[in-house]
């Protein structure tokens, strides 16, 4: 198989390289997919530069890098119906604890990481519903239906962010989100019933404005470090932070007595290890949104697998209105 590999961390267009590999079987219980597309993600680009808190040096000798992607099953193992062979898919975990992820043309991995993807869903789509689809799915519902609530997004012009806001909206709740004045109008369109400055002074007093005085019920934060006096102050008693990210402030404080007080539920959600049956039950709002017609997965730019490194230089960068991914076919 046809891949993109990395040896040793560092700079994406010094470590990244296209090799030829040696195609793997799938062996009891697993599958053989002939991937379409592979996602790039925050989490990919910080494992391929090393900058994981505790990692020195790469855990298997030649890495494969990405966790997200979509294709059609091409072989099975033992235990797998052969039905499932042209199945469309999409993956989740490609390459999390494993060596070989899905920047290559194929990708062999246990069956229940291959998803069947509905023949409504575009491959493309497909391949952006592993890190942030899950994600997004997780922090909105992980509480319980979310209906005539009033659910407040941090970052909700960011992939995962704006993803929230629309399933949040779906769901049936009051949806505040925050973002840069420049993405009011896309994350208004997304579903947010009002959408505010991250960087205002007053940004707790513009919340609770936004929602009639009331605290909000639901926070989806991804800077938690970054946003924890403005959710302290906005949250209501018996509420919920689910937090799935803190780059810019990697230690916070933590204000305990103001959050045990208001019995506040904080959840630290990293997706690649949700249980079974909270995957399931991610996966399952993802596919009923989709076939409501209630989710858009936005890209921003398709690259080749020739053109990896500056896919990865593009979701470095940020201020992405959208995916990036790689055609692996």
């Amino acid at each position: 198989m046809k891949a993109v590999t990395y040896q040793t961390f560092g700079p994406a267009a010094d470590v990244l390289s296209i090799q030829e590999l040696p195609d793997t079987p799938p062996g009891p219980g697993g599958v053989t997919v002939a991937l379409a597309y592979s996602g790039v993600n925050p989490s990919d680009v910080k494992a391929r530069a090393g900058a994981r808190p505790g990692i020195t040096k790469p855990p298997f000798p030649v890495i494969v890098p990405h966790s997200d992607g979509s294709g059609v099953i091409s072989a099975v193992g033992p235990g797998v119906p052969g039905s499932r062979v042209g199945q469309r898919v999409w993956i989740w975990n490609g390459q999390w604890g494993r060596a070989f992820g899905t920047a290559a043309t194929q990708i062999t991995l246990p069956s229940e990481q291959a998803v069947h993807l509905p023949d409504t869903v575009a491959l493309q789509t497909g391949a952006v519903l592993g890190i942030p689809g899950l994600t997004a799915s997780h922090t909105v519902f992980s509480g319980g239906p979310v209906s005539g609530k009033t659910l407040l997004v941090h970052g909700g012009a960011g992939t995962v962010g704006f993803l929230a806001v629309q399933l949040a909206k779906w769901g049936g709740a009051k949806v505040l989100a925050t973002a840069s004045p420049r993405n009011f109008e896309r994350v208004k369109k997304a579903g947010a019933d009002a959408v505010l400055d991250y960087t205002a002074p007053d940004l707790p007093a513009q919340i609770l404005d936004a929602n009639q005085g009331r605290p909000v019920g639901r926070i989806v934060d991804v800077e938690f470090g970054q946003n924890v006096e403005t959710n302290v102050a906005v949250i209501a008693e018996s509420g919920r932070i689910n937090a799935y990210g803190s780059a810019q402030n990697m230690t916070p404080t933590l204000p305990f007595y103001p959050l045990m007080f208001k019995s506040v539920t904080l959840e630290m959600v990293l997706v690649y290890l949700l249980p079974a049956d909270l995957r399931n039950q991610a996966i399952a709002n993802l596919h009923h949104a989709l076939a409501d017609g209630a989710l858009n997965c936005p890209i921003q730019k398709v690259y080749s697998m020739e053109e990896c490194s500056a896919a990865h230089r593009a979701v470095e960068a940020g201020n992405r209105t959208g995916a990036v991914l790689l055609e692996t076919k």
